[in-house]
């Protein structure tokens, strides 16, 4: 605001004083806070001098102090401000306040005196040092008294300066003010009407400081007061009468009620002191009062009995000597204070579980010495335990059992009785019976679990500790003790005990034998746990032993083979470039899991520079240009390890020629240096082998002629014996530990291959077997029976299967026989159920191949007899497969968010492969069997597709008018009846650049649901599928995916037998594709009987991209 004021004066405010050009003296007033450069006054024309002799003469400002508030301007002859001038800084309170300096001209020398009077401006409002004071002033003060009040101060001067006090309120103070000699004024607050503490204990006053400036401004200051107390008031009690009511047996300590008084004074004239003055003698031992709050409490117990009211007289008095006094009436209420008292008559410690209801366990009396409703009693027990408590005659009382007893859920009662009055408050009194359960052996163990499985690593020391099985019995003591026992049966017709050991008293499981991993994975048995009741209760358990593998197996190479007569080299053309893929080292590891993956290391070469070999594939590739100066013949030793710890390994040799020309090989290698003791030893192993093998084929033939002749001999004895007795040949009678033969009955698929270079794997499948059954304990014939019965696996079939039932020969009558059904599989139960009369054996259930393909039962048929006689028979069910589940397809993935699409050259000629479906069906046999074909085609003129091995193939030379977008839709059909079917979309790109298709391919229609695409992954050995489409190993496949399909193809990867076209996943630019002739791709010899190829093929080079 004071710098508008002195904006709006800077031309109004500048007047000339004097001028006296005869003195050489210029007098200018301006007023303080003038901006920097606002004009003072015109210098030459004031002076009379010309503007140009002020540029002649050098003119120049010349102070005494070094504080330099005003600048000449030669080129206009005027004064400015320089500074910004503050006159309270620059005079304090001096007037008037002016600026002396002198102006200097030179050639001829001259100077003039120039005084500038700096006029105030109110820029300053009167200020307080202290912005509050306080007072302490006695309520007993005088009218008249004096109070001295801190002066105000005004830096501004004259008009500007502090002009007057104003004081606020004024109802006790007034203002008196003192002019002194320096003109400055004193202030006094005078005391003009009394103070009364006990209306106004705090007095704020404001006192404001006015100057005379224009605008007027002012500064405050807070006068706080506080008013001091005198003894002018007496207690005064709010009630003369206080009355209360207080029960009998009401607790020590308790508040009666509270007293209060009242001082108008503060302080030590206000506080109030409490006291007793005189009460009854029993009252005095009863009562108390607090002296600072006034609480009545209780210091005895008061009973009805004795008084029913009490007075009491209380004073109350402050520190000045005030007294008053008031009375306390209190009436004594009468109350229900004697409780029940409970007698137990007799009771009994221990029951049996097994006790009768009503069973009388304690007598017990009631007694309470109030009377009236105060006495009447009533009797309870807690709730949800098996007694109850009944009323045999007044005050008599019984405790019965109500339900029958359990000591396995509660071994032991505490049972509480409680007896409350019909008094309010109802009073009671309770007593707690404890009573024990004796055990009576009702239970069975229990085990923790329906079913174990433990793990044991193969190659263990006989007797270690496996498991431990774990079962409880809910009795006690001698009812609870378990003991283990190893149920009898079998493992591969080897008795199970021969494997394991169950300890009796532990439930440890230990291994009799050391287990091999590669013989038997895991197998089964039954633990019953028995406790030592009587009789003894018995329950039974499943344990699954499951045997882990050890890299107790080194790998074994299956290409190259290693043979001793014949030298097997792989040719690279001499024109071969970096990455040529010279063949692939392929190896098996018998073990599993990690002990079985494999990697393949180069151990020594001829010429280390110029091979490598993959670390997980074993491809042996180049890693630079084969040159003219390289050696015909090279020979590689590759080390294959598995991942086993420790691990195992196998080496092989790879002979390498390198040569563009068979002959050339041929001359080079004659001089090939073998191993001659390899070849001897190998000699040897073979013709000792041959031996082997001849000498266990003649032995066979005897033993199998040996066999039938003492058949047929049995056979003439049986034929004229009286009790004919068929032989009992137990199932799966070649299902032998150790003998090298199927662990189970299984229907495996063999593959053979002839020659490996030149045709694909021809397969077979191997029958099941039909088992005569009898029981040898049987006294009577049986008939000879095919006792494996098919049932076929239809789940819409019905519930009720009915199976023929078999009925023993001898003298019984039909209604003397029992037919009794022991499940000797786990699923039957919940499959099978029999006719005890008539020995049917029903289905009760749908049956589904894929979950249960087997399972039997043993049939046990008792006559009536005394003692009954009986036999045994065993029934196999075997369910047979029906067509319920459709194809699936593997290759190529039908994704809904990306295209996938396979790229064949305007190049390609008649049969080039372009890609290769690939399907399976969970069904068997011929339910299995998978054909292909073309459903639609954009052009059927051009592809066709294999009807057993789904490869799609051209089927006439691609031309330049053939369309790039090509789509098939193949259908995948088994062979069930009735067939079902699976269809699989393949999206082909006819082009020679990836430019071309992806312009091309824009516009493809997309599945709208797909939301993030995914790059199918393409099965390495793809084509090693047989007739049915089924892969026939566990591989690991490598699946790639992208983000976008519209800014990124795929990340590189390395599938079988294709060349990638990779882009970078981060970005939308393409990456340059991969030279194709790099990369030498063999693929696998399809060789077909029909057609009569036996030269190799190679596979065209694959593209698949993502759009």
């Amino acid at each position: 605001m004071l710098d508008r004021t002195m904006g709006r004066q800077v031309l109004l405010f500048i007047s000339v004083l004097s001028l006296s050009s005869a003195l050489g003296q210029v007098s200018y007033s301006i007023p303080e806070e003038m901006a920097k450069g606002s004009l003072v006054g015109n210098i030459a024309q004031d002076l009379g001098l010309d503007v140009k002799r002020l540029k002649s003469g050098k003119a120049r400002i010349f102070t005494r102090d070094s504080a330099e508030y005003i600048e000449l301007n030669r080129e206009r002859g005027v004064l400015l401000i320089k500074e910004r001038i503050d006159r309270e800084a620059l005079c304090r309170q001096t007037t008037p306040c002016a600026l002396h300096f002198q102006i200097i001209l030179e050639s001829p020398m001259e100077f003039y005196s120039i005084t500038i009077e700096i006029t105030d401006i109110n820029d300053n409002p009167p200020a307080f040092q202290k912005n509050d004071v306080k007072f302490k002033i006695s309520e007993s003060a005088v009218s008249g008294a004096k109070f001295m009040l801190d002066r105000a101060i005004d830096l501004d001067v004259g008009v500007n300066g502090l002009q007057t006090y104003v004081l606020h309120p004024t109802e006790h103070f007034v203002l008196k003010l003192y002019n002194q000699a320096d003109g400055s004024k004193n202030v006094e607050m005078v005391l003009e009407k009394p103070l009364d503490r006990e209306k106004n204990e705090h007095l704020s006053l404001v006192l404001t400081a006015v100057d005379g400036g224009d605008p007027q401004m002012s500064g405050t200051m807070q006068i706080l007061i506080t008013v001091l107390d005198v003894n002018d008031n007496a207690p005064v009690f709010t009630q003369p009468v206080y009355k209360a009511s207080v029960k009998e047996n009401t607790a020590v300590g308790a508040v009666v009620l509270t007293v209060t008084a009242t001082d108008a004074d503060h302080g030590s004239n206000g506080r109030i002191t409490y006291s007793i003055s005189s009460m009854l003698d029993y009252a005095h031992e009863i009562f108390e009062v607090n002296e600072e709050s006034g609480e009545v409490r209780l210091i005895g117990n008061i009973d009805y009995e004795k008084a029913r009211n009490l007075q009491i007289n209380i004073h109350a008095s402050d520190d000045g000597g005030l007294v008053d006094s008031c009375k306390v009436m209190v009436d004594v209420v009468d109350m229900n204070d004697n409780k029940p008292d409970i007698h137990i008559m007799s009771k009994s410690n221990v029951i049996s579980e097994d006790a009768k209801p009503n069973t009388v366990v304690t007598m017990i009396n009631i007694d309470d010495a109030d009377s009236g409703e105060n006495g009447k009693v009533q009797c309870t027990i807690n709730y949800n335990i098996p007694f109850v408590i009944k009323s045999s005659s007044n005050n008599f009382y019984s405790l019965v059992t109500d339900s029958d007893l359990d000591r396995e859920r509660d071994s032991e009662y505490n049972i509480s009785v409680t007896c409350s009055d019909e008094g309010v408050p109802s009073l009671s009194s309770s007593v707690t019976l404890t009573l024990q359960i004796s055990d009576v052996n009702d239970n069975a163990p229990v085990f923790e679990r329906s079913s174990y499985e433990a793990y044991i690593v193969e190659n263990n020391t006989p007797g270690l500790s496996v498991f431990t099985v774990k079962a409880r019995d809910a009795d006690w003591n001698q009812n609870a003790r378990v003991s283990y026992i190893l149920e009898d049966s079998s493992v591969n017709g080897v008795p199970v005990s021969s494997y394991v050991s169950v300890s009796a008293d532990s439930g440890v499981i230990h291994a009799v034998r050391s287990f091999d991993y590669e013989q038997i994975k895991d197998f089964q048995f039954r633990v019953k746990a028995q406790d030592g009741g009587s009789p003894p209760l018995s329950s039974n358990v499943t344990v699954k032993i499951m045997i882990q593998d050890q890299n107790d197996n080194a790998p074994q190479v299956l290409y190259p083979v290693q043979t001793g007569g014949s030298l097997v080299a792989e040719m690279v053309p001499r024109s071969a470039d970096v990455g040529y893929l010279v063949t692939k080292v392929v190896a098996v590891d018998v073990d599993s899991g990690q002990n079985a993956w494999l990697s393949y290391k180069l151990q020594k070469a001829t010429d280390r520079a110029l091979f490598e070999v993959g670390l997980q594939n074993g491809e042996i590739r180049t890693i630079r240009q084969v040159t003219d100066k390289d050696a015909v013949k090279q020979r590689l030793t590759v080390v294959v390890e598995d991942n086993g710890q420790p691990s195992r390994s196998a080496t092989v040799n790879v002979n390498v020629a390198v040569a563009d020309s068979f002959p050339e090989v041929l001359s080079e290698f004659t001089d090939f240096t073998h191993d001659k003791e390899y070849n001897d030893n190998l000699t040897f192993y073979l013709v000792l082998a041959l031996a082997v093998v001849s000498f266990l084929f003649i032995t066979c033939l005897v033993v199998i002629i040996s066999v039938k002749i003492y058949r047929w001999r049995q056979s003439r004895i049986l034929y004229h014996s009286n009790l004919p007795v068929i032989p009992y040949y137990p199932p799966r009678y070649s299902d032998t530990l150790g003998t090298g033969t199927l662990q189970h009955v299984y229907n495996y698929e063999v593959c053979r291959t002839t020659d490996s270079r030149k045709s694909d794997c021809k397969f077979g499948t191997v029958g099941s077997q039909n088992v005569l059954i009898m029981d040898p304990s049987s006294t009577g014939t049986m008939q000879r029976i095919q006792s494996e019965k098919s049932i076929l696996d239809e789940p819409d079939s019905p519930l009720e299967v009915r199976i023929p039932y078999y009925r023993p020969k001898g003298s019984y009558h039909l209604h003397d026989i029992t037919y009794i059904s022991s499940t000797m599989d786990s699923d039957a139960n919940v499959h099978l159920t029999m006719n005890a009369e008539s020995g049917e054996i029903v289905g009760v259930r749908s049956f589904d191949y894929e979950q249960t393909k087997e399972f039997q039962i043993r049939v046990k048929a008792q006559d009536g007899g005394s003692p009954p006689l009986s036999s045994n028979v065993t029934v196999k069910i075997m369910i047979q497969d029906q067509n319920d589940n459709a194809p699936q397809v593997l290759y190529p993935v039908q994704t809904g968010g990306s295209l996938v699409a396979e790229m064949v050259p305007r190049s390609a000629d008649v049969g080039y492969l372009v890609t290769k479906v690939v399907a399976v069906d969970v069904d068997s046999g011929q339910n299995a069997w998978l054909s292909y074909k073309l459903q639609k085609a954009t052009d059927r003129a051009l592809f066709e597709v294999g009807l057993q091995n789904g490869e799609i193939r051209t089927i006439r030379q691609v031309t330049d008018k053939d369309a790039v977008k090509q789509r098939l839709t193949v259908v995948v059909e088994d062979n069930g009846q009735p067939s079902r079917s699976a269809t699989v979309n393949v999206n082909v790109a006819v082009a020679d650049s990836f430019p071309e298709v992806l312009s091309e391919f824009t516009d493809f229609t997309h599945d709208k649901d797909g939301n993030l695409p995914v790059i199918p992954y393409y099965p390495p050995l793809y084509a090693d599928v047989g007739g049915t489409g089924t892969l026939k190993h566990v591989f690991n496949y490598e699946v790639c995916g992208t983000t976008d399909s519209r800014k990124s193809d795929i990340k590189y990867t390395r599938p079988f037998n294709q060349s990638t076209l990779s882009v970078d996943c981060s970005g939308t630019r393409t990456v340059p594709r991969q030279n194709p002739e790099s990369e030498d791709l063999i693929t696998e010899l399809h060789h077909s009987a029909t057609e009569g190829e036996g030269e190799r093929e190679y596979e065209k080079k694959r593209e698949y991209f993502s759009v």
